[in-house]
């Protein structure tokens, strides 16, 4: 479903991501793992064309992304959930999880999917009428997911979406990530607890500084000395 090859990105003279490659197939969900500043953001952003690309190529679905605009790729159905949720906190859940479906012009299936969001998060349904700025951080992040999803995603991209939860929420974010996981979701998930990231990929890839530096199916990331060391050691 998306393929990366050789992607080189930066802001101004600092080269980020020094020629990495990488694939995503349909229905898996791909780990990104690796220290603060290895680029795992930075890639996600390239992804949705909100950084340029200085050199590589990305495609998604067969149809090259690199001269598209972001909101040309999001309406390809490539949805990013950014780092730090990004809520517009002074309009309501509703209105946030609307502005998900804004490419969409299928307004009864828009009212179906609200309905299936509020199911999915009860307390967002509670919460409807509330100002996005007045949540929980967890309430934010459910909210963003939730708004992500109502775009119909054909790949989810998720951007360190436990920072800054508290233990029990960020157990309950990635419960939200392994039920879309049986759901067929194919996602791309940046996350800096590599262990419960690690935990509900199929396969991983490990950045650092720019370069990809190891990969391999989820199972076996986890078992290796190398990785354990470095990346996972007490993280639950």
């Amino acid at each position: 479903m998306l393929v990366v090859e050789d992607l080189h990105v930066g802001y101004g003279a600092i080269e980020v991501l020094h020629g990495i490659s990488f694939s995503v197939s349909a229905g898996q969900v791909v780990a990104l793992i690796g220290p603060n500043g290895a680029g795992k953001s930075t890639t996600l952003n390239a992804l949705s064309g909100l950084v340029p690309v200085r050199n590589g190529r990305i495609h998604f679905n067969d149809q090259r992304l690199n001269s598209l605009r972001a909101d040309q790729i999001a309406a390809l159905r490539l949805v990013q959930v950014p780092e730090g949720r990004e809520a517009l906190a002074p309009l309501s859940v509703a209105e946030n999880l609307e502005l998900g479906a804004y490419v969409r012009r299928d307004r009864a299936a828009i009212q179906t999917d609200l309905d299936q969001i509020y199911g999915r998060f009860p307390r967002l349904g509670e919460r409807r009428n509330q100002t996005a700025g007045s949540l929980s951080g967890g309430e934010q992040q459910m909210l963003a997911i939730g708004r992500a999803l109502m775009a119909r995603p054909r790949l989810l991209m998720l951007d360190e979406p436990s920072m800054g939860l508290a233990p029990m929420i960020v157990n309950e974010v990635f419960q939200i990530i392994a039920d879309l996981r049986q759901e067929g979701m194919t996602i791309l998930l940046v996350e800096q607890n590599a262990n419960k990231a690690l935990k509900v990929a199929d396969y991983g890839y490990v950045i650092d500084r720019g370069r990809i530096v190891k990969e391999g199916e989820s199972r076996a990331l986890r078992s290796d000395p190398q990785i354990v060391a470095a990346y996972l050691g007490s993280q639950g």
